[in-house]
């Protein structure tokens, strides 16, 4: 499948023109980066991994009768997604305490909350994407109160979902960041699910001995961050096809460079 010309690139993604009016082509990188992207790093075959399980859980959710931008996954990098216009915010759910809801409130990490919580994150980086209430939303007109709302309540129903998933295949969902698009069609808009749910953007802990899965080996410095990925595909009954990720896994140490 063609894709055109270059629209935006981010931290761990591109997007091209797609081969339609209204679609796009999302090209998942092996970029790492964290604390809003000061700390940088490639790692090989990270963006596949990433693919495939976006794909997958993005899937599951449009079965399930929440839109999401996806509409198929085209080869090992890329998919081809709706356009939409994306809402400058992150909706981060929260279950467990972790990260900066545990430096900032003093909660230990591990916690569980009494009941899951939303967080809004304006998406700036020169702000260092700032938390912010529904009312500074509202004032600045990034999302409409009945925006706000729907993506709320699809967040709510998404982590409901999720939970019950990972906690199959014995995996901690801890907390996830969610972000939406508007779509329109006939003069309709509609608010949908769009970027990606990975271990990229969602904190999964083993249930048995909270080995953490996702980029907080990264962040830390914990190492193995291509074999914890590679774990949470495998528990999902998903594999790169033609791709030997012994052979990625063993190739980590050798390109784990870290971008002056």
């Amino acid at each position: 499948m063609s894709r055109g010309k270059k629209i935006y690139e981010g931290k761990a993604k591109i997007l091209y023109a797609g081969p339609e009016r209204g679609t796009y082509i999302q090209y998942f990188k092996d970029d790492a980066t964290a604390f809003n992207n000061i700390k940088k790093a490639v790692i090989d075959g990270k963006g596949v991994l990433n693919n495939r399980i976006s794909e997958f859980l993005l899937n599951q959710l449009n079965e399930m009768g929440i839109e999401t931008h996806l509409i198929k996954r085209v080869n090992m990098r890329e998919q081809l997604i709706k356009a939409v216009e994306i809402i400058p915010i992150e909706f981060v759910v929260r279950n467990i305490a972790a990260g900066s809801l545990s430096k900032r409130l003093g909660i230990p990490e591990g916690t569980q909350l009494k009941r899951p919580i939303i967080e809004y994150y304006y998406k700036d980086d020169e702000l260092g994407d700032p938390l912010v209430t529904e009312e500074h939303i509202d004032i600045n007109d990034w999302a409409s109160m009945e925006e706000i709302s729907i993506a709320t309540d699809t967040s709510l129903r998404v982590n409901d979902f999720l939970i019950g998933l990972f906690r199959a295949v014995g995996i901690k969902l801890v907390d996830f960041k969610l972000e939406f698009g508007r779509i329109w069609k006939d003069d309709e808009k509609r608010v949908i699910l769009a970027d990606e749910i990975s271990p990229d953007t969602c904190r999964l802990w083993d249930v048995k001995d909270e080995r953490k899965l996702d980029k907080d080996r990264f962040r830390k410095d914990l190492g193995g961050l291509m074999e914890a990925y590679h774990e949470v595909a495998k528990r999902l009954g998903i594999m790169p096809e033609g791709t030997n990720i012994k052979e990625i896994n063993t190739k980590i140490s050798k390109n784990f460079k870290i971008k002056k």
